[in-house]
């Protein structure tokens, strides 16, 4: 049995009870998964989060449906990493259209998963978002890729933060990025913050691929 602790706490928002309610039964069924809230749509959830957030129980990840009314789930993503930066979203959508999981990514999603995928997979995408993992098809990596061209440079970063940016272009989770540098976690995540802000972009998905388009190396620092 996994400890409360370690649980990782996930909230569904999609517009279709019915979709709602079959996301909700079969991730309930998993050990490590704890659902602790629904919505309905962008602005209830924001009110959910708050609320979960004032009793310590922020959310770790959201399965996010994109195509709802009035605000979509595209604007709500961007609304949450706005106020959550630690909060990671995963991107439902009915039909892999290349343009809308772009757009996702780019407010802020970790990745995208299809409404049609079987209960491991939407477990298994979970647990990637959580670990800071990419969850995306190569075709829209690429694309990605090309919107990152204006982006910032290393120049404007420090040699802790080219540290940062490396260990997140292999995919680690901001946990392994403070055991491997000794510095605690919350630090690690005040860095990947900062990192953000500098280089103009939104998500550590587009950090990641800023990485590995960049080539960035960590820096190897003495004691």
């Amino acid at each position: 049995m996994v400890a409360e602790a370690e649980r990782i706490r996930v909230v569904v928002v999609d517009d279709h009870a019915v979709v709602r309610s079959g996301l909700l039964a079969f991730l309930e069924g998993e050990s490590d998964l704890e659902v602790v809230g629904a919505a309905e749509g962008g602005a209830e959830a924001l009110e959910l989060l708050a609320g979960l957030d004032a009793e310590g129980r922020r959310p770790d990840v959201i399965l996010m449906d994109l195509q709802m009314v009035p605000v979509d789930g595209i604007e709500s993503t961007r609304r949450i990493r706005e106020r959550y930066d630690d909060v990671e979203v995963v991107a439902l959508t009915s039909f892999g259209e290349p343009e809308r999981v772009q757009r996702a990514v780019e407010a802020g999603a970790s990745g995208y998963l299809l409404k049609d995928a079987d209960a491991d997979e939407v477990a298994a995408a979970i647990r990637a978002a959580h670990r800071g993992e990419l969850q995306l098809d190569p075709a829209i990596a690429r694309r990605l890729m090309s919107t990152l061209q204006e982006s910032g440079s290393p120049a404007g970063l420090t040699a802790r933060e080219l540290d940062v940016v490396a260990l997140i272009g292999e995919g680690r989770a901001n946990k392994e990025i403070a055991l491997q540098l000794g510095i605690g976690e919350r630090t690690a995540r005040t860095h990947v913050s900062n990192i953000l802000r500098k280089l103009g972009l939104t998500s550590r998905t587009q950090l990641a691929l800023w990485a590995v388009r960049e080539r960035v190396v960590r820096v190897e620092t003495g004691g």
